[in-house]
């Protein structure tokens, strides 16, 4: 498996369902109680994050999506952290509603908001940078999802193009990304690790390839 300079590779891959995946999760945060358990999906791009996220919440009811790249747009690639604490994980750990307009919708005239009903058991957020040092006492759980850059990247050409203005997105955002991910080690923080995409014999429809976090 080729991956990044400074990320280590996960052992001890096993096949679960992904109802077992969620227990998993949630028994890492046993005693939550009066507001949603909040999970964070985190992996470089190509890896499958909102695949999964989605996935997560079909078998968890009563479940919400954050995306990451919700709260960055036309803001920062990495530099957003405050904003979602301020504006959603407080709100979410009070266990109330969340109806939020980032200040760069507001701006570029971008319609909707971000909404989740207060109630919830799950809220899900998923974008790569999420699992960091500063968001820890706000996340009840996370995932980094690993897998081969090589297919990753092909994934990502796949489903945004190799124009020369995607090309010089990409480069400018490994300019940022990779000195973070070396900084944070997200694969060493998370609760569990999910191939991404795997290369395990499974069943997409009900399984997950997971492994234990690494060790810097």
């Amino acid at each position: 498996m080729r991956l990044r300079p400074g990320e280590v590779e996960a052992a001890g891959w096993r096949v679960v369902t992904v109802l077992d995946a969620v227990r998993q999760l949630c028994d890492a945060s046993p005693d939550v109680t009066g507001r949603p358990r909040v999970i964070a999906v985190d992996g470089r791009g190509g890896a499958g994050k909102t695949t999964l996220a989605e996935r997560l919440r079909e078998v968890a009811p009563n479940s919400a999506i954050v995306h990451t790249d919700d709260i960055a747009w036309n803001h920062a690639y990495f530099d957003w952290g405050a904003v979602l604490v301020e504006n959603i994980l407080r709100r979410l750990h009070r266990g109330e509603a969340v109806h939020f307009r980032p200040d760069a919708w507001i701006t570029y005239d971008r319609p909707g908001s971000i909404t989740i009903l207060a109630g919830a058991d799950f809220i899900w957020v998923e974008g790569t940078g999420i699992i960091r040092e500063e968001l820890a006492p706000w996340l009840d759980a996370s995932v980094w999802m690993q897998g081969d850059l090589d297919e990753q990247q092909r994934l990502l050409v796949a489903r945004d193009g190799d124009s020369p203005e995607q090309l010089k997105h990409v480069a400018t955002w490994l300019l940022e990304e990779l000195p973070f991910m070396l900084r944070e080690q997200p694969w060493a923080r998370a609760t569990m690790i999910v191939a991404g995409p795997p290369q395990i014999d499974h069943d997409p429809d009900t399984e997950l390839v997971v492994a234990p976090p690494t060790s810097p």
